[in-house]
């Protein structure tokens, strides 16, 4: 046998392997694709929406709303939605005393995220703006944790006359090197990322969410209520592309907003876990409150990134701090009622 007949034989052996590697590799996409679909639309079965829903700009975004009194608006993190705030116990907690309305922010839960805008915490925080006056809200106080922490932020430089006070939970606010803005950004990525998000991504994200999970509530242990956190709701394609996009987003937003928080009008209370492993607290929740006029701070000990699970009733303090701070909402007057005023003062 010559040199050139072993080479022949040698490239369609190799040729073969190739072509063997890319039927299973094929096989194994298509499973994994129907996988994901099936745990998609069991996810989607066993947790169906249990708000309302408001169209904003062509945008649906889902809401759930309970209780009454002033208003208190919730914004989740990255990585879960509004349910969230009900297995902590947050939001059966703030009912009693206020009317709480917590979103799924834009591509979490049942939200809708067009691919047309870039959703800056600037764009979200003016079109639930825009959602919480279509559905009759006057002001409220605005809750953040984590990534929602920027939303609120953008939301009191936009409309400091409606938003009465914050309160930031664990919040991203100076930019910083972050690993996971390289590592898991993949899904949102036109194309390959579609189809990593169809296929293998969801499956290598539910392989890493115990160690995910250890992590945001270290040093303490996973709260056993985080456990009726529905996991396959946040495994699923669309918001997966949502996770990756804010992830990507979290360095240049926080650039962005840092540069304006001179401007910030109304009252903050500043929370976060002296242990946190996402965002680092002397960073960004020091920094931030020496930066606000109008501001707390309260860091909680040998606490991580989840305070409302972790102390809940701090949490409940700081939005009462805020509450009893700006005393009860204003409400605009209507033609009628500055007519009535008029007539009471001229003595009619």
């Amino acid at each position: 046998m010559t040199k050139n007949d072993r080479t022949s034989i040698t490239s369609t052996r190799q040729g073969s392997n190739l072509r063997t590697g890319a039927i299973l590799a094929g096989i194994g996409l298509a499973a994994s694709f129907f996988y994901v679909r099936a745990k998609t639309k069991q996810a989607e079965r066993e947790n169906p929406p249990q708000g309302k829903f408001v169209e904003v700009d062509g945008v649906r975004l889902h809401y759930v709303e309970r209780g009454a009194g002033p208003t208190l608006v919730l914004l989740h993190g990255n990585g879960v939605y509004s349910k969230d705030f009900e297995t902590s116990g947050l939001l059966q907690q703030t009912e009693q005393h206020y009317r709480v309305i917590a979103f799924d922010r834009p591509g979490f839960g049942y939200s809708d995220r067009p691919r047309s805008t870039i959703w800056t915490p600037d764009k979200q925080a003016a079109l639930l703006h825009r959602a919480l006056e279509q559905i009759g809200v006057e002001s409220a106080i605005v809750v953040g944790h984590s990534w929602g922490t920027m939303v609120a932020l953008a939301m009191g430089l936009q409309q400091p006359d409606f938003v009465r006070g914050l309160v930031l939970l664990s919040g991203y606010f100076y930019p910083s090197v972050r690993l996971d803005a390289v590592t898991l950004t993949q899904p949102a990525i036109p194309l390959v990322g579609d189809l990593l998000r169809y296929t293998v991504s969801p499956l290598l994200t539910r392989a890493l969410w115990p160690a995910m999970t250890k992590r945001v509530f270290s040093p303490k242990p996973v709260d056993k209520r985080f456990d009726a956190f529905p996991v396959w709701m946040a495994l699923r394609p669309k918001q997966l592309r949502a996770e990756a996009a804010e992830t990507a987003m979290m360095i240049p937003s926080a650039a962005s907003l840092s540069s304006r928080y001179g401007e910030l009008k109304v009252p903050a209370v500043i929370l976060a876990g002296t242990k946190d492993k996402i965002v680092d607290a002397g960073h960004n929740s020091e920094r931030l409150s020496e930066r606000l006029a109008m501001s707390r701070l309260e860091l909680v000990p040998d606490v991580g990134h989840m305070p409302h699970y972790a102390h809940p009733e701090k949490v409940l303090a700081a939005i009462e701090a805020i509450a009893a701070q700006v005393g009860q909402p204003l409400h605009a007057r209507t033609l009628d009622a500055e007519a009535l005023a008029r007539a009471s003062e001229s003595g009619v």
